[in-house]
This record gives structure tokens, sequence and C-alpha cells, in this order.
């Protein structure tokens, strides 16, 4: 194969593997029902006058598969990360003990769970268009090489390799997809 068209399609594969770890990122921030420390991921906390993320303010745990544990390493942060919370779009219920501040999850409810689920495929499908614009971008490229000299049979061959690579990608996406479905369906 033409070294050209190689290089387009490192370029492409390597886009694609970061389309994945973005969609998969994505997913990890829609809870499931389990309480995780990514769950507050996007929280910004006033820290002297500058918003900083709260992990960067506090220690976060999960004593148990329900409660979010989060311990400032401040004492004077508590009423700040208790606010950012409230402010938050989780719709969690902060509760400060002067030590930490504790949040509860509830469970989902049926209509909450299909809601999550409608996320999660909207997330899967933002994935699968950015990959097939990689497709498309790298196709665009590897057909360019036509005017350097590059045969038609080298620029088919590097446009199936390109297909090839979305195919695959585009079925890592829909297996992220059905296990996270599987993850927030489960009770």
């Amino acid at each position: 194969m033409n070294e050209e068209i190689q290089l387009y399609l490192d370029e492409a594969q390597d886009m694609m593997e970061k389309t994945i770890s973005h969609v998969s990122h994505e997913f990890t921030k829609i809870r499931a029902g389990k309480a995780t420390p990514t769950m507050l991921e996007g929280i910004m906390v006033k820290y002297y006058g500058n918003p900083t993320p709260i992990n960067q303010v506090a220690t976060i745990n999960t004593p148990d598969a329900r409660t979010l544990m989060i311990k400032p390493w401040e004492r004077n942060m508590l009423s700040e990360i208790e606010r950012a919370i409230i402010n938050s779009d989780l719709g969690l219920n902060p509760q400060n003990d002067g030590e930490v501040v504790r949040l509860n999850i509830p469970p989902l409810t049926e209509e909450r769970r299909k809601n999550l689920v409608k996320q999660a495929k909207g997330e899967a499908e933002h994935g699968k268009v950015s990959i097939r614009n990689i497709r498309k971008d790298s196709n665009e490229s590897i057909k360019k090489l036509l005017k350097e000299n590059v045969s038609e049979d080298e620029v088919k061959a590097g446009e199936d390799k390109v297909q090839e690579l979305t195919d695959k990608y585009v079925a890592k996406i829909d297996e992220l997809l059905e296990k996270k479905e599987k993850e927030i369906m489960t009770i």
C-alpha cells in the first residue's frame, strides 16, 4: 500500500480511537444509580475567588454504592462545595455535617432510567457522526492522491480500509452503548 495512504489510515485510526475514548468518558458521566466520583466531574467550586474543579479541593470517596463522601482539604470549603452541588444539574441534596459533605444517590425511577438511556444513545450517535466525519475527511484526502500519480486501485483499496475502520469503530460504540444501557436498566 502507498505510504501516503497508510499515513491517512493511521491518522484516521488515531482519531477514531480518540472518539471512542471521548464517548466512553461521556458515558461515565451518565449515572446508572451507583455513586461514582466521576459524577462530580465538571462541578466547579469557588476557591479563593477562582473556579476550581471539585476534585482539586477535596477527596471524593464512595463508602457504599449509594453514597458519595466529599472531604475538603480546608474546612472553609464545605459551604462552597455544598453550594456548587446545589447549583449543578445533578439534582442531588448535599448534607454537610461540619466535616464532610455527603450525597445520597437516590435509586433511579423507571422514567429516569429511560431518559438516561436516551441520553446515552445521543452520546453514542454523536460518536458515530464523528467517526463518519473522519471517514469522509480521510476519503477526501486519499482521493486527492489520484492527482499525485497514485493508482486508482491503491486509492480504492485505501477507501476500503477506511470503511473497514469505520465499521469497526461504529461497532465499538454500539458495544459501549449496549453495556451502558444494561448498566442503567439493571436495578
